[in-house]
């Protein structure tokens, strides 16, 4: 999954594609690298940030997706918490919608991805954006990080959300300490207990910039050796900035791991 943030204030690539055809040409050029997924996202998630009135992260968006859709035969995914960009995202080509809230934000999202035959991924979050990475705390991680997706999955289901279209996250770096980082991948495989495809985000994170000491754009190799972990620990989806590389990290993780073909 190709990250396409289409925001001036992302942690790592905000501003680099605040042009609809700067944003397309990334997108294929993510495409031609690899990219099975293109994940398009108008609203920056990092810690600290605030949200996006629903107009400004529609003008962001959708006009990229439209043109994405006209040009890659990738599957493409609205970042989104917003129900009305999520319907607009879809009527333009996207086909899967990420939800870092789970469906928790928006009241009527549930049902957006109902009606519109979506694929949907639940995200592990503490608190909001803006308050994520204030003193997190976890009793036994694992343990509250399965209750919580479990109950997510059951609301899914129970708004007429099909099993077979939910993924899971565990939501690295959102409301997660360093400790709860490292932890998430040592025992990613504990997650398939859900019985759903797991999505896996540790691009560029902060985590890396901890333990390395790089800035976000200086940690392609911090990312390679998570990647690698994540999928070694049975990660289905890596979402990643990094196409080319991370294209190459995971055929030999998953040749490692034993498969054939990914």
């Amino acid at each position: 999954m190709g990250i396409l943030n289409v925001t001036p204030d992302s942690f790592s690539d905000g501003g680099a594609y605040l042009s609809v055809e700067e944003a397309i040409a990334r997108g294929l050029e993510m495409d031609a690298e690899g990219a099975e997924i293109l994940d398009v996202g108008g609203e920056s998630t990092r810690p600290g940030s605030l949200p996006v009135p629903e107009d400004e992260e529609m003008r962001r968006v959708i006009p990229v997706i439209r043109g994405l859709a006209a040009k890659t035969n990738s599957v493409i995914s609205v970042d989104t918490t917003k129900a009305s960009v999520a319907n607009a995202a879809i009527g333009a080509g996207a086909r899967i919608v990420n939800d870092t809230s789970a469906l928790g934000d928006d009241r009527e999202m549930a049902a957006a991805v109902r009606a519109s035959g979506a694929a949907v991924v639940l995200m592990h979050r503490r608190g909001s954006p803006a308050t994520m990475q204030e003193s997190p705390q976890y009793e036994s991680l694992f343990d509250e990080i399965l209750a919580d997706l479990a109950g997510r999955i059951d609301a899914a289901e129970a708004a007429g959300i099909e099993r077979e279209r939910i993924l899971v996250d565990p939501g690295i770096g959102f409301g997660k300490r360093l400790c709860d980082n490292l932890a998430l991948h040592r025992h990613l495989d504990m997650l398939r207990i859900l019985g759903r495809p797991i999505v896996f985000g540790p691009s560029r994170k902060s985590f890396i910039g901890t333990l390395t000491g790089a800035p976000p754009k200086e940690r392609a190799f911090g990312t390679a050796a998570a990647v690698t972990a994540a999928v070694l620990r049975g990660a289905h989806v890596v979402r990643v900035h990094d196409v080319k590389e991370m294209r190459e990290v995971v055929e030999v993780a998953y040749a490692i791991r034993g498969e054939s073909s990914w």
